[in-house]
């Protein structure tokens, strides 16, 4: 390989070096904990997410709109694993419920139904897996997880049948039960919860290096290649005679 700039190449290549260095180390348990680097930082991004996402309480103010409504609702769930304990969550709620032939169909007050899902939610939400084990008398691994997916999984077709039915509003509500209640609950099971604002420094810190980090490789490439005569310049105009 032919070498133009030998100083400016050497800079390119200890500028890689260490990069890949650091690479490395992302990727082994050095950093605290029982992650690597990578899941530091994705630990602390969910953290951060769930300090944010805590609309459960809102929810609820709409769900409670909705008790003395009643409804009869056929849906199919996908995961037809998860529809016994569909059924057994809505009994617990005070409906009646049926699978049959692939479908569950329920009767009661929409709005009980939902304050229960809610309850589930929130309970896993704040970490509270024993309390929804104990309030369903679940011992099975991760039931407490499974109940609340169940949940989801009656509702989310749910949506769809009310509006054929023409409850519009009603529809609306069981897609933000899902969205901004049972799934949050689902997805943050087990993460505690921050705020952006007491976590500043971490969070521009990491910014900060993600930005620096790139720029280190980006200059190691530009010195290596300028080195073997493979710079940008602005090309030279010719005058005329």
């Amino acid at each position: 390989m032919l070498i133009r700039n030998k100083a400016l190449f050497n800079k390119g290549l200890m500028l890689m070096g260490s990069f890949l260095c650091v690479f490395v180390s992302l990727f082994l348990p050095i950093w605290g904990g029982h992650g690597n680097g990578l899941d530091a930082a994705d630990n602390m991004f969910n953290r951060l997410s769930k300090g944010s996402s805590y609309f459960i309480p809102g929810v609820k103010e709409d769900a409670l709109k909705l008790e003395g409504k009643s409804v009869t609702i056929t849906v199919k769930v996908k995961d037809a694993e998860l529809a016994p304990r569909a059924v057994e969550n809505l009994v617990k709620a005070g409906a009646t419920a049926e699978f049959k032939d692939g479908a569950i169909t329920y009767s009661g007050d929409l709005g009980k139904v939902l304050g229960a899902a809610l309850i589930d939610a929130d309970d896993l939400f704040n970490n509270r897996g024993p309390a929804v084990l104990e309030r369903y008398a679940a011992t099975e691994k991760n039931a407490e997880k499974t109940i609340v997916k169940a949940w989801w999984a009656v509702l989310d077709p749910s949506i769809k049948e009310l509006q054929k039915q023409k409850l519009i509003q009603e529809a609306k509500v069981v897609g933000q039960v899902n969205k901004r209640g049972l799934e949050p609950g689902y997805n943050f099971y087990g993460i505690n919860s921050e705020k952006v604002l007491d976590n500043v420094l971490p969070l521009v810190g990491l910014l900060a290096f993600y930005v620096l980090y790139t720029m280190w490789y980006g200059y190691a490439i530009f010195d290596m290649f300028a080195g073997i005569g493979l710079g940008m310049s602005k090309p030279k105009t010719k005058s005329e005679a």
